[in-house]
């Protein structure tokens, strides 16, 4: 049974992320869908540390992308974990028009609940971050008949 991480210890028994059909295909909804797929492996490396599903089908070249990698790495090192810190998706929308760059963009707003940031006994190791709602750009591609992020961008 899923168990929140909190205090006492990490995330337990949490669901791994199952990618829809529809974002198996190089279509408008197989985009969004596709979108909505990435975050909640995200949301899976938030809670559990694994990024493998959220690296395999990021492109390292997304220095955004990299930094959020780093920080799971550094939060998770160690005897350490994180508690909160889930991500919704009020909007996830796209033109589906592709750039000169072969990249098609989608138009996020994602929200983020607070983390708290827990070592070995339960004891805080840094100050919980606060709940953020940000407007994004994400960049992708189609290759090899799977889609792969190759940006995202904070939209200021």
């Amino acid at each position: 049974m899923y168990k929140p991480a909190d205090a006492s210890g990490p995330a337990q028994n949490v669901p791994v992320p199952v990618l829809p059909e529809v974002a198996k295909t190089e279509t408008k909804e197989g985009l969004e869908a596709f979108a909505r797929y990435w975050f909640e492996q995200l949301n899976y490396a938030y809670q559990t540390g694994d990024m493998t599903g959220f690296q395999g089908m990021t492109s390292p070249n997304c220095e955004y992308c990299s930094k959020i990698t780093t920080s799971l790495t550094t939060n998770y090192s160690g005897e350490r974990w994180l508690a909160g810190g889930e991500i919704t998706l009020p909007v996830a929308t796209t033109s589906f028009e592709r750039a000169a760059d072969g990249n098609y963009q989608v138009i996020l707003q994602v929200q983020q609940n607070p983390i708290s940031y827990y070592q070995a006994g339960g004891s805080e190791f840094r100050a919980a971050s606060g709940a953020s709602n940000t407007g994004n750009v994400l960049l992708a591609t189609f290759e090899d008949s799977a889609w792969r992020v190759n940006g995202l961008h904070p939209i200021r």
